[in-house]
């Protein structure tokens, strides 16, 4: 059976729209909590390393940083099918060899994206013609070497990004999906608060928004499978 390892940092932070399309595609799916032992990932058909409020230079404050950037190296050695969201993908690009720094401003909230050409023939093909992600980060990363641009922002000019053809990285998060949004406003309350960002906008955007995002989400992970070397 094709298996899918997931690298989970918050309990909210979640695969959201990729679990059910994963199961749809017959992967049975186990989540790694961050801190936790990692166990050999040689057996795991893909692995996606998820979200976080911290950063991808801060393994002298959480240690447990080195065991996930050495996983992630080990897998892009191989070539082995590795995705990357919002902190993942700054892991992805920081063991690439890029920079990792803080953005020029968070970036929170409904927006969209602009994909290259690369990015319209890539896993992120049905933001062509609807372009609104959901942006919850402070970070952003230089372009990793040999690696394709997919997608950008005006605050994110590196949003999304192709490290061969079993590895991506995605800044915004194309998982999100109105199930568990909740809990993001409340998780990161305080973030919000000292942004001066009102959780009920993001409530509101999230209820117009939140089928559409969900069904492109499940679209990337569906288009990133039929991509990869599985």
């Amino acid at each position: 059976m094709k298996t899918a390892l997931a690298i989970r940092h918050l309990p909210y932070e979640d695969l959201g729209a990729f679990g059910p399309a994963l199961a749809q595609r017959g992967f049975a799916l186990r989540y790694a909590e961050a801190g936790q032992p990692l166990l050999d990932e040689r057996q795991e058909s893909l692995v996606i390393v998820l979200g976080g409020p911290i950063g991808a230079n801060d393994v002298e404050t959480y240690p447990f940083l080195a065991a996930e950037l050495a996983l992630i190296e080990r897998r892009l050695k191989r070539g082995a099918p590795t995705m990357g969201v919002c902190l993942g993908a700054q892991m992805i690009a920081k063991v690439i060899g890029a920079k990792v720094y803080p953005a020029k401003a968070k970036e929170i909230g409904f927006a969209p994206i602009r994909l290259t050409a690369e990015g319209r023939d890539s896993c992120l093909a049905s933001f062509a013609a609807d372009p609104l992600a959901l942006h919850w980060h402070g970070d952003t990363f230089d372009l990793p070497r040999g690696s394709q641009l997919l997608a950008s922002t005006d605050i994110c000019e590196n949003q999304a990004f192709a490290f061969g053809p079993n590895v991506v990285g995605f800044q915004f998060h194309p998982e999100a999906n109105p199930a568990g949004f909740e809990r993001w406003l409340i998780g990161s309350s305080a973030e919000l608060s000292a942004a001066g960002i009102d959780p009920r906008t993001l409530r509101a955007d999230m209820v117009r928004h939140g089928a559409a995002i969900a069904a492109k989400g499940a679209d990337v992970l569906h288009r990133w499978i039929d991509q990869a070397d599985l």
